[in-house]
């Protein structure tokens, strides 16, 4: 069953727009949205849960969503961009607040989130910095029994040692406890690192969604010598690298002479469609 069903997700903004977006994450999955600044990201988790007026229609565990959204909400963890919220308040305000709206929510599992990520209930929201506030909205989200968590950036602001915490945390979520989770990033390691699909984000478009083993064994990255030979080769996405130019093309294409290629990484991935989607003003089509 999937968790999360999302058709025909379209946001229009006057220089702007989130373009017909669809796709869907099975129970228990984790997938990572990435794409560069401006890519959407943002716009799409809030266009899930009804926090900006989109169309298109949202299905969470087989229920519409915009006729049972109160119901729904209650199995949904949302953290977006930190916590930016009511900074004169301290945090132990903001979580009565915040509890105040589940029906199931668990003081002892917040507790023990405090505890694992260092918080202190005592300090008020702009005393902490933006990795900590990161921490604290990840606590609220994952205090109330939620079963679908949508996070915007929840390694954003985060030194290694706790991205790697809390990638564990979303992994263990997941395998542990049937969590699905549908998080963005820029940082396309933590992507790997956890992501059983991934969406590929750019300019309100849909370039990918797939497996996200199946991405990374779509594609391998050329170094050639000349525009003339990549053209020849049908590179997609070509752009001048450190020792000649480097595009995409597929894992079975042949090698032209003097070409030298490498397994492409999701960034490159990304870089390379992207460029690909500037040149030609449309998506790159599947191979």
């Amino acid at each position: 069953m999937n968790a999360l069903a999302v058709q025909g997700l379209t946001k229009d903004y006057p220089h702007f727009r989130l373009d017909n977006i669809s796709f869907a994450v099975a129970e228990g999955h984790i997938a990572g949205l990435i794409g560069g600044n401006g890519a959407g990201k943002s716009t799409l988790l809030k266009g899930i849960v009804n926090q900006i007026d989109a169309e298109g229609e949202i299905t969470v565990f087989g229920k519409n969503f915009r006729s049972d959204e109160a119901r729904l909400k209650q199995k949904i963890g949302f953290a977006g961009g930190g916590f930016r919220f009511y900074p004169l308040k301290r945090l132990s305000a903001v979580r009565k607040a915040y509890a105040a709206f589940y029906q199931d929510w668990d003081d002892r599992k917040y507790r023990t989130w405090l505890v694992r990520f260092g918080l202190d209930e005592h300090k008020k929201v702009r005393e902490l910095s933006d990795g900590m506030r990161v921490k604290f909205s990840l606590a609220l989200a994952l205090s109330h029994g939620a079963k679908l968590l949508l996070l915007d950036e929840p390694t954003s602001g985060l030194d290694p040692l706790s991205r790697e915490e809390l990638c564990e945390t979303l992994l263990s979520l997941a395998r542990k406890e049937n969590v699905t989770i549908l998080f963005s990033t820029h940082i396309a390691t933590d992507l790997v690192r956890t992501a059983d699909e991934v969406l590929l984000l750019s300019h309100g478009n849909l370039l990918e969604n797939c497996p996200l083993s199946e991405l990374l064994s779509r594609w391998k990255t050329v170094r050639f010598a000349d525009v003339a030979t990549a053209a020849a080769a049908n590179a997609v996405g070509l752009k001048p690298g450190k020792n000649g130019l480097e595009g995409l093309l597929p894992q079975k294409a042949p090698l032209p002479a003097g070409a030298v290629s490498r397994d492409a990484s999701l960034d490159e991935i990304l870089i390379h469609l992207e460029q690909a989607q500037k040149e030609d003003g449309n998506i790159c089509p599947r191979l």
